[in-house]
């Protein structure tokens, strides 16, 4: 993990003592996606190993629910178009609950970050606005509006237009765009124009009035002290929005920007573009944790740094994950950076941890023999080379086959999924295949009880040259009578593991 350990030490060299703190935010604008999920673990390593090197730090996720609902989710009904201009916290929730719009989709992700062992304390906007915390920033923005307009400007290299306000305001329970005329800070009011070229007054010290977004960011920083931020790449781009961020600290509120962790996006395997909560192309976190542990979905974003693209293949991805965890687990000789890994991906999570050492294409094929009950997969295992594991292992495989249950119910590709063909009563087979199930099943008769996938793979090809068969067509024909498909698990680990009386009846072609 060189590239937490190198971030960590510029961390420390900047901020050599007392409490450093961590900011993540989004706003809950629409359902949060595993791309949202990059923010919070990285974030969540960042302080972990400050803590490993025993500096004080926290980690606060910042809800922006006083933003402006700005366009209807795809999950969404139209009739949420009544509420466009409102902010999230006063629009009422989708389900008709008591909640509100942005609690109804923000919930659901603290919860996730709860289900990965990420600790944060959660801050949400209109309660730090509506309680007057940004009164200081907000009077310090609009006593040097000249400034912070020069600033943005000059560092997003393009003219504001013309109607750019510093400001937002609440008018009839929508934020909008007035122009800024004068601010009185013994009163706490403000005076701003309309459209119509009336000017009016407002208070700003219980939310009637929000920075725009480009200044609200620093202004956060500066208000809360934060010290590292996470943040999409999309923000990091030349003149954007942390330039400008860094541009109106120095300006404006004279402090040091925080450390930026620009990190680039999570997509779907075979996507072009990042996922997207509005229009509902992203995989949902909630859904991202119920599929796979938690400790598996920190080991994908944690393995690589921020800066690398990741790619997430729901399918056979998955797969090649759950062993690849596996496979590090159990190696004997691991790097300092490797238990680094394993100890950031794991030790938040206490008794949490679900992943074994059994390879997960043998626990899923094992699982789906046993017709997906447990207690007969464990016992399927334990005829295999893996007995000792299972032993070590038991009540961490029993979590971990939950996981593998629901992944086959949502995201297993279809050459993963098998159930035992039931019926063989319209099977058409050739004279070659029948001899070669025939002559298999004597084979199986007179196996050792301990037999295992090579003794099975072994009596398989010594039939080729009896039955004339090419090697696809013999496997083939296993495959269509043992589970109705053309392809399947190894199938000498896979007749292995089947009870020996079943498949010698299912090689004979007894119904």
């Amino acid at each position: 993990m060189q590239w937490l350990n190198n971030l960590v030490d510029q961390i420390i060299a900047q901020v050599p003592e007392g409490e450093i703190l961590i900011e993540s935010g989004a706003s809950p604008s629409g359902t949060y996606h595993f791309g949202h999920l990059r923010e919070i673990i990285t974030a969540d390593a960042v302080m972990l190993e400050l803590k490993r090197r025993g500096r004080q730090a926290r980690h606060i996720q910042f809800v922006d629910d006083l933003d402006a609902l700005r366009k209807i989710p795809i999950n969404i009904p139209t009739d949420f178009e009544q509420y466009l201009g409102m902010p999230l916290c006063d629009i009422p929730a989708p389900d008709g609950s008591e909640r509100t719009f942005a609690d109804y989709f923000a919930d659901d992700f603290i919860a996730v970050a709860n289900d990965l062992g990420i600790d944060m304390a959660v801050e949400r906007s209109h309660l730090k606005y509506r309680a007057g915390f940004f009164v200081p920033a907000i009077e310090k923005v609009l006593d040097n509006v000249p400034a912070a307009r020069k600033t943005l400007e000059t560092v997003a290299g393009r003219q504001l237009d013309e109607h750019w306000s510093p400001i937002q305001i609440m008018e009839a329970g929508r934020l909008k765009n007035r122009r800024f005329i004068s601010i009185d800070p013994t009163s706490q009011q403000i005076t701003y124009q309309t459209p119509e070229g009336e000017e009016k007054v407002t208070g700003y010290a219980q939310g009637e009035v929000k920075l725009d977004w480009r200044l609200d960011w620093p202004a956060r920083w500066w208000m809360l002290n934060v010290h590292v931020e996470p943040f999409g790449r999309d923000h990091a781009t030349k003149g954007g929005s942390y330039d400008t961020g860094v541009g109106i600290m120095e300006d404006i509120f004279k402090t040091p920007a925080p450390i930026p962790v620009p990190y680039d996006f999570i997509n779907r395997a075979g996507d072009t573009k990042k996922m997207s909560a509005s229009k509902g192309t992203g995989i949902e976190a909630k859904q991202v944790t119920q599929v796979l542990p938690a400790e598996l979905v920190r080991y994908f974003v944690l393995v690589y740094p921020p800066s690398k693209r990741l790619y997430f293949d729901q399918g056979v991805g998955v797969m090649r994950l759950f062993d690849e965890f596996a496979a590090l687990l159990a190696k004997a000789d691991k790097t300092p950076q490797e238990e680094q890994l394993l100890e950031i991906c794991r030790a938040p999570l206490g008794d949490q941890l679900v992943i074994s050492q059994i390879p997960f294409s043998h626990l899923v094929a094992s699982y789906q023999s046993a017709l997906r009950d447990p207690a007969k997969t464990i016992e399927i295992i334990k005829r295999t080379e893996h007995a000792e594991q299972v032993e070590a292992d038991i009540d961490v495989i029993m979590q971990e086959l939950q996981f593998i249950d629901k992944w086959l119910d949502t995201w297993a590709p279809e050459e993963a999924k098998f159930a035992l063909r039931e019926d063989i009563s319209d099977l058409e087979l050739s004279d070659a295949q029948q001899s070669l199930l025939k002559t298999l099943a004597d084979k199986v008769r007179t196996a050792p009880d301990d037999a295992d996938g090579n003794w099975f793979h072994q009596a398989i090809y010594e039939l080729k040259d009896e039955t004339g068969l090419s090697p696809k067509e013999m496997f083939t024909t296993l495959y269509t009578v043992l589970i109705n498909q053309e392809s399947g698990p190894r199938a000498g680990w896979f007749l292995s593991i089947l009870p020996r009386d079943w498949l010698i009846e299912r090689l004979q072609l007894k119904a």
